[in-house]
């Protein structure tokens, strides 16, 4: 039996992967206590585990902080997180001196608990919502402009509220060191080495452990009467544009159509609906892919689990540079088609296509088989009890990073001696800066290629 404290940011897409894993911990007889925000209380306390509400810890929004966090703002989130964190830490103090767990589970984003657990020398386990990312999988991320702007101008702001943490105990870098993934932290995560991209380089301090759900039903499609789902996560689904296109462009065909649009969406603002079409504010999400036929959805990686769980394709809608990245596997699965039109037309051609052509539902049922066969929440709920694990394996990102340094060097080396012999011989040396600026500019793609046939080859060579 083991003590164990839970934390998580107050999000849905974070925490609901996490349930059904703390259920099977307590299960197996654990104490278990999860600090979080009110809205999760009843989900929470389902599990068996103790609920213990920090919604008093949250600090007070500005309207402009407001609408920054509705934007998906990394900056207004980072910012929050610490100033959460400091508010928090008199709380902790007791709470750890009162508990004394065995073992800190916590979100991946959730600075708090990260930092009570190195604070308070507690063994650690990452719970990851999303991919794991490392200098690999993350070439997997496609920033938007403003998603990028928001990131480079954001960052004096986040180093400024960092140096608050100092006061507490807390001593951090930078915020990269907070969400990053490493091979030396004991992390779970929710999908399996099949579907992670650049799985092989993360060392065995990760479980893969699949989807993390509580359903154990198989998929039941009705294929003389297609089931088409829309749904927009719980963040961004205040989409009544999308949600009308949707309409216009699935009315007509021979298909039932269910929204699920969101608590907070006014759903009398879509007018009165065709007959084959309804919209609720909530659904049983797990029970409805199970008969859907597709699913036109966001990118979460939680919704987009529980669609491959259910063998369901998917049209994909991705809105932030993590969903791009999802959104991209589910392509290389074969799995799902990128809505690139998102007018009437492009939806509806999609979702034909889908319908039309089988390898899509092919390779949706070669994503359950495999997601079904992993260790699932019994496996990381195993992991979570042994906790902190050793590592045995081949550190893959240890070579690669050593073998980045000398190229670098190397690099680096060519374009002094490039720009020397040009100084000697066009004897110009005023121009010899642009040389030095092109080799700038060309280092990190070339950088980049270098780097991905090099992990090949190291991938070769162990898989030897």
């Amino acid at each position: 039996m083991k003590k164990i404290a839970c934390f998580c940011i107050p999000a849905h897409g974070h925490t609901n992967p996490m349930l059904p894993v703390i259920a099977e911990l307590v299960k197996r007889g654990n104490i278990v206590r999860f600090y979080s925000f009110d809205e999760f209380s009843e989900k929470i306390k389902a599990t068996g585990a103790t609920f213990i509400s920090v919604d008093r810890f949250l600090p007070e929004l500005s309207e402009g902080e407001m609408e920054r966090l509705k934007s998906i703002s990394t900056t207004e989130m980072t910012i929050q997180a610490i100033r959460t964190t400091c508010g928090m830490n008199d709380f902790l103090d007791e709470q750890f001196k009162d508990f004394q767990p065995d073992v800190v589970y916590t979100d991946s984003v959730c600075f708090w608990g990260k930092l009570a657990a190195w604070k308070y020398h507690v063994p650690m386990v990452v719970s990851t919502s999303t991919f794991a990312f490392n200098q690999m999988s993350s070439q997997y991320m496609k920033y938007s402009l403003s998603e990028m702007t928001d990131m480079i101008f954001g960052l004096p702001k986040i180093s400024k509220e960092l140096k608050t943490l100092k006061p507490y105990g807390y001593h951090v870098k930078n915020a990269l060191a907070l969400v990053q993934s490493d091979n030396e932290t004991d992390s779970v995560v929710y999908t399996t080495e099949r579907f992670q991209p650049y799985a092989e380089s993360f060392s065995d301090h990760y479980l893969f452990a699949g989807p993390s759900v509580f359903s154990k039903a198989n998929p039941a499609k009705d294929t003389k009467r297609p089931l088409i789902y829309i749904a927009m996560g719980t963040i961004i689904n205040d989409r009544p544009d999308l949600y009308e296109k949707c309409i216009s462009a699935l009315k007509s065909l021979t298909v039932d159509v269910v929204i699920s649009c969101g608590r907070m969406f006014d759903q009398s603002s879509l007018g009165k609906l065709p007959d084959n079409i309804s919209i609720y504010p909530y659904v049983d999400q797990l029970e409805l892919l199970s008969k859907a036929s597709v699913f036109i959805m966001h990118c979460g990686m939680n919704s987009v689990s529980e669609s491959l769980y259910m063998a369901t394709p998917m049209v994909l809608y991705p809105q932030t540079g993590e969903q791009q990245a999802v959104a991209r596997r589910v392509t290389e699965m074969g799995a799902g088609i990128l809505l690139t039109d998102d007018g009437v037309d492009g939806i509806r051609t999609a979702v034909e296509e889908i319908l039309r052509n089988k390898n899509y539902v092919k390779a949706a049922e070669a994503c359950s088989s495999d997601f079904r066969s992993s260790s699932g929440v019994v496996g990381a709920a195993e992991f979570i009890e042994n906790a902190p694990h050793t590592s045995d394996g081949v550190d893959i990102l240890k070579e690669l990073n050593a073998a980045n340094g000398k190229f670098q060097i190397c690099y680096w080396l060519i374009v002094c001696v490039v720009m020397f012999l040009f100084g000697m011989f066009v004897r110009d040396w005023t121009k010899v800066w642009i040389i030095g600026v092109l080799a700038g500019i060309l280092a990190y793609p070339i950088g980049n290629v270098r780097q991905k046939k090099y992990y090949d080859k190291l991938i070769e060579r162990y898989n030897k």
